[in-house]
Parts: structure tokens; C-alpha cells; sequence
């Protein structure tokens, strides 16, 4: 099992977007169970600025007031969830789309105030049922998950989409999660990527301040998953090599299409 978040430029750039999702359905018709999750913070930005509603951020968290909900919900469970979807219906994979408040996928709670700033419908995911994604892969759909979690009495929060990547990697017990961004990978000190590394070092890099900015909150979600099972977590801007099939191959009628190959992750301790 693996579950893949596609983020960055990925979102906005089609030949990107192609060029990804083009690797993913060879391994889907390989065999192999994948699980999308996506966000799309821009495409929000540029609906919110279409309808005149200001963006508000505080300690790097979108404040989400309820006309910003209404956009948030809309642009991520209809406009980009249905183009993943429509993209790879036309490569002939039978995708389905649906958000983390569907069934219990992702449960969040309301996130507390920052330095007594109200976040709004921010949430924070505080659990994941697996049983709608397993469902749909043992029907033979590929399940494209957007990142809006539910309570449980039913309020919609606008969730972090790598933190929600993360608590279904564990939830579903994945043995990988990668996320696909605009970097080559998680960089050290000076700058390099780095291949491979344990969750101690992860950690080191965190306290030393190496990671700072937008990889931050992916490094501790990927840390996050490692904690709660899942053997391997890579960032980097392209698909790692292609894990052996668990299933046999899903037939197209079409000749398979060799894998793209990126950098190396974050691994658990053997």
C-alpha cells in the first residue's frame, strides 16, 4: 500500500501533473494499491481573489472564517478533485474522488487559537476510519482523497493536506508515503539533498533549525507517520522506484509504462 499527496506546482502545471500521473497509473496497472491525497492552496488563492474575499494566514495556517470555508470546501472536493479524477479517467483508470469528512475517513478537532489568534475552521486530525478507501480499492477504484476533514458531530474543517496524507498512510497501514513537491527532496545545511535518513535524524535537522519554511510541516508529518507505522516516507518532485505488486496487474490493453524514479526518504529504525 501506498499512499501518494500531490502538492506544489503539480496542482497548477498540466504537463507536471501529466508527467506524474502518467507513473502513478503504470504502477495502479501493475498492481500495485495507491491512495491520492491532495490540496490546492493556490487554486483556493485564486477563487477567493475572484470573489473579493481577502486571504488571511497566521503562523503559516490559512484562517479560515466561514465565506473562506465555502471556497475552501468547493475548490478542493469539486474543481481539483474532479480534474485528478477526469485526468485519469482519460488515461483509462477508474478513479474515484471523495474528501476526508466522507465516512469518517479523517477526523478532525477544532485547532486552538495561535497567540490568541482564531484560526477559524482549521482542524486537526485526531483520527482516520479506512474502511471507504479500502472499500473502493477492493472494487478496483483509485481513491483521490481531498483534504477536508469532518468532526464528529459533523463540522467541516479545512485541514493541513500533508498532515491528512499522513494520518491515512496510518490509518491504512501503508508501507509507504510520498510526497510529491516542488523540491527535489529534504535538503541539509549546506544545501544538498539528502538521500536517506533515519527519524533521529529527521529530528536533529528540526532542532538545529535546518528545516525551516514549507518543509517543515511535511518533515513532521512524514515524522508523524513513521511514529505510527509506516516504514518509509519520501519528498521529492518525482515517484521512487516502484514497489513489487501485491495484486495481479489490472489489464488496460495497453502496453505498461516504465516508472519515474526520484530521491530517496525518511525510513524507520531497522
Amino acid at each position: 500500500m501506498n499512499v501518494i499527496k500531490l502538492g506544489g506546482s503539480l496542482l497548477d502545471d498540466g504537463q507536471t501533473r501529466a508527467s506524474v500521473l502518467h507513473d502513478i497509473v503504470a504502477r495502479w496497472n501493475a498492481g500495485e494499491d495507491l491512495v491520492l491525497v491532495h490540496g490546492g492552496g493556490k487554486h483556493i488563492d485564486a477563487m477567493l481573489a475572484r470573489l473579493g474575499i481577502a486571504k488571511k494566514t497566521h503562523a503559516g495556517l490559512r484562517i479560515t472564517d466561514d465565506a473562506t470555508l465555502d471556497v475552501v470546501v468547493s475548490v478542493l472536493c469539486g474543481l481539483v478533485n474532479k480534474l485528478i479524477v477526469s485526468e485519469l479517467t482519460a488515461m483509462r483508470v477508474k478513479a474515484a474522488g471523495i474528501s476526508g469528512a466522507d465516512a469518517a475517513t479523517l477526523v478532525a478537532e477544532q485547532h486552538p487559537p495561535i497567540d490568541g489568534v482564531d484560526l477559524g475552521h482549521v482542524g486537526q486530525i485526531v483520527s482516520s476510519n479506512p474502511m471507504l478507501v479500502k472499500s473502493m480499492l477492493i472494487y478496483g477504484m483509485l481513491p483521490v482523497v481531498s483534504s477536508i476533514a469532518a468532526s464528529h458531530d459533523g463540522k467541516l474543517f479545512n485541514v493541513n493536506a500533508d498532515s491528512a496524507a499522513a494520518a491515512l498512510a496510518a490509518g491504512l497501514g501503508a508501507q509507504t508515503l510520498q510526497f510529491i513537491t516542488d523540491v527535489e527532496g529534504l535538503m541539509d545545511a549546506s544545501g544538498n539533498v539528502i538521500d536517506n535518513l533515519d527519524a533521529a535524524d529527521a529530528n536533529a535537522l528540526v532542532l538545529d533549525g535546518v528545516v525551516k519554511g514549507g518543509m517543515l510541516p511535511k518533515l513532521n508529518a512524514a515524522l508523524g507517520a513513521i511514529a505510527a507505522g509506516v516504514a518509509n516516507v519520501t519528498i521529492g518532485k518525482t515517484l521512487v522506484e516502484r514497489q513489487a505488486p501485491r495484486l495481479p496487474a489490472r489489464s488496460t490493453g495497453e502496453a505498461p509504462v516504465a516508472p519515474l524514479v526520484s530521491a530517496g526518504g525518511i525510513h524507520a529504525p531497522s
